[in-house]
């Protein structure tokens, strides 16, 4: 209740950007509360950090506004703006010591020396760096530096600090110190951090609400407990944590069918015979005796983590993970039971049955049976098959007839990796080209937001003529 009463301090309303051509944030819509720590979460490439840059004044939306405090700030330049940043290199100056580092914006200020002395001396006190006020910063270890760097931006009082990704050069265990540590100092100053990482760990560890962002667009808000316990879709169950993502049915209300089962669940609304992601998180699987369970899998292999057992199960074709305090023995045969309330159901990421193309056919040679359609500017090639030119053609290709590997420039020279979400039997990719999405299985972990040629197999794909070269479309 207390955390809806907060103020809002900065809200950005229908943020759009562009680079080049390409769309970096997609009419995002935030608002950050005072006295509140917000990450902002995701892959590489998602807008996290240009999100952040732009509340910092660094960049200008190409439309949309920024409000801070109730007033429009587009166009007002970083140092009027009262909001500081922390960056992962920290840009601490070399040459000055600690306190001079620490008090180079009082000064900048003007202020009296009396009182930039009682200012920067609080603060070191504050990041736990009182009596190295005369150290040498290329002396101080990377968590001393991260602290320094943090000193100086809230030395000036501003309302906002912004941080990015700056544990990133910090090694595991310096980074988890001083994650604990980066929470104590933002309550104690009470002062809003916006906090940009693509560290999971980070951002459930120290945030009162995470923003979970992919491709340009915010995929959900909440607090860690609700972005881990109840992911609106497959890409934040996937990228909050350990998670078993499984394609499923949705009987009816409450009923789900999963790997050839139907299982109780709790959620609603969804129709019937509707197709859906499910997700169940490891530590939500009980193992049990083989006749025991909704599910009968071969336990393939056990690792231990120190708190728990965490097991891979192949049930039929597709990889269960579970976490138990308890071992089985690699190649023992066991059951696999979950509770409905942790059987977690969302609508698919993309809800198509196949890729489909519709076109026309530009070229045609029936003695070398092929065709040519053109496609996104691309002329695309049809081999083993033939249609009449001039032909209205509707194209099904399978997930599986896709590929982003391979020689030459493909299909499609440049298609964008949009997600890539492990299905427990291959990873499921939506990629992005010019004028459309497309669904395609891989074997291989592929790399978010970069560019890749896309393969079609016309082997695997199915034709429908929907108009003949003299018939216009619809007539029988």
């Amino acid at each position: 209740m207390e955390q809806t009463e907060k103020k809002v301090i900065v809200s950005l309303k229908d943020i759009f950007l562009r680079y080049d051509g390409e769309v970096i944030l997609n009419h995002i819509n935030l608002d950050i509360r005072e006295k509140e720590f917000v990450t902002i979460l995701g892959p590489s490439g998602c807008g996290k950090t240009t999100t952040l840059r732009i509340i910092g004044g660094f960049v200008e939306p190409e439309s949309g506004d920024i409000i801070f405090d109730g007033k429009r700030i587009n166009g007002l330049p970083p140092h009027k703006r009262n909001v500081n940043t922390v960056f992962q290199k920290y840009s601490l100056f070399p040459h000055l010591n600690v306190y001079d580092n620490v008090a180079f914006g009082l000064k900048l200020k003007k202020l009296p020396k009396d009182e930039i002395k009682r200012k920067v001396m609080k603060m070191l006190a504050i990041v736990d760096l009182k009596g190295y006020e005369k150290r040498s910063v290329a002396k101080l270890s990377g968590g001393q530096q991260q602290r320094v760097a943090i000193a100086r931006a809230l030395v000036c009082d501003p309302d906002i600090i912004l941080l990015d990704e700056p544990l990133g050069a910090l090694d595991l265990k310096l980074r988890k110190s001083m994650q604990l540590e980066l929470k104590e100092i933002q309550q104690q100053t009470k002062k809003t951090f916006i906090y940009v990482t693509h560290d999971q760990e980070e951002a459930l560890t120290m945030s009162d609400r995470v923003v979970v962002m992919n491709n340009g667009v915010i995929e959900q808000i909440g607090t860690p407990e609700d972005i881990y316990n109840e992911p609106v879709n497959a890409f934040v169950a996937d990228f909050i944590g350990e998670a078993n993502i499984l394609n499923g049915t949705m009987i009816d209300d409450c009923r789900v069918r999963i790997l050839g089962k139907e299982l109780e669940c709790v959620d609603k609304g969804f129709g019937k015979n509707a197709p859906v992601d499910v997700v169940i998180r490891p530590e939500d699987v009980i193992i049990t005796k083989p006749e025991d369970g909704q599910l009968v899998g071969v336990v393939e292999n056990v690792t231990f983590r120190g708190v728990h057992y965490e097991m891979s199960v192949r049930v039929g074709k597709c990889e269960i993970l579970a976490q138990s305090t308890r071992s089985a023995e690699t190649g023992s045969t066991v059951g696999l039971r979950v509770i409905p309330f942790n059987i977690q159901i969302m609508n698919k990421l993309l809800p198509i049955e196949s890729n489909t193309i519709e076109t026309t056919v530009t070229y045609a040679d029936e003695s070398e049976r092929y065709f040519e359609f053109e496609l996104e500017d691309e002329t695309v090639t049809v081999r083993d098959k033939y249609i009449p030119q001039g032909s209205r053609v509707r194209i099904h290709l399978p997930f599986d007839a896709l590929s982003i590997t391979g020689s030459g420039d493909g299909d499609l020279k440049d298609v964008y990796i949009e997600s890539v979400v492990y299905k427990g039997e291959h990873n499921e990719i939506i990629l992005e080209s010019d004028t459309r999405k497309w669904l395609m299985l891989s074997d291989t972990d592929e790399q978010v937001a970069t560019y890749v040629p896309l393969w079609f197999d016309f082997k695997k794909a199915s034709f429908e003529v929907i108009a003949s070269p003299d018939q216009k479309e619809g007539e029988t």
